[in-house]
């Protein structure tokens, strides 16, 4: 069966296919999501989510080619690492493709490693994002989450690739 959209926003479409029902990015448009490891540290950022309704912790990230037409994935990757943080990369490679929850939705994410970073701007985002970056050492990040957490701050998938050691029962 091919899919059938049934409703379709600026962002967002719900589609149908068969007995499944889920959403995708409207216009084909994609995300980067950035670890940016700064020495022995990696920058976070929070902001509060709509579809949740509190703020979130995760990693850097945006949406690529969305107001710029042909924008690469390295390229908006740097672009969201300066606007969200405020420190440039000298060096951003790409990782891999990734898919966040493929049962409900089609959005897949390209994950890039960002390194050599130097403090440009103040970050924050552009408009109303209000987003706060956290420079969090790596040996602290399990601390550093749960306290969060305990905030009440939701935590984004994303961050478990820097928790696993510590789930499996490692560092």
């Amino acid at each position: 069966m091919s899919a059938t959209t049934v409703w379709q926003g600026r962002f967002m479409a719900m589609k149908v296919d068969g007995k499944w029902e889920y959403a995708a990015r409207a216009r084909g448009i994609g995300a980067a999501v950035i670890l940016a490891i700064d020495g022995d540290a990696v920058l976070l950022v929070e902001q509060f989510r709509v579809p949740i309704g509190c703020r979130c912790l995760e990693l850097p990230a945006g949406l690529v080619g969305d107001d710029l037409a042909g924008e690469g994935t390295e390229a908006a990757a740097a672009r969201e690492l300066e606007e969200e943080t405020g420190y440039r990369a000298a060096r951003i490679e790409t990782v891999g493709v990734f898919y966040s929850s493929p049962g409900m939705v089609s959005e897949s994410f390209t994950l890039v490693r960002a390194t050599d970073l130097a403090r440009v701007g103040a970050g924050g985002g552009v408009a109303d994002e209000d987003i706060t970056v956290h420079r969090v050492a790596l040996s602290e990040i399990g601390g550093f989450v749960a306290a969060r957490r305990a905030e009440g701050v939701a935590i984004d998938v994303k961050l478990l690739m820097l928790l696993g050691p510590m789930l499996l029962g490692g560092a």
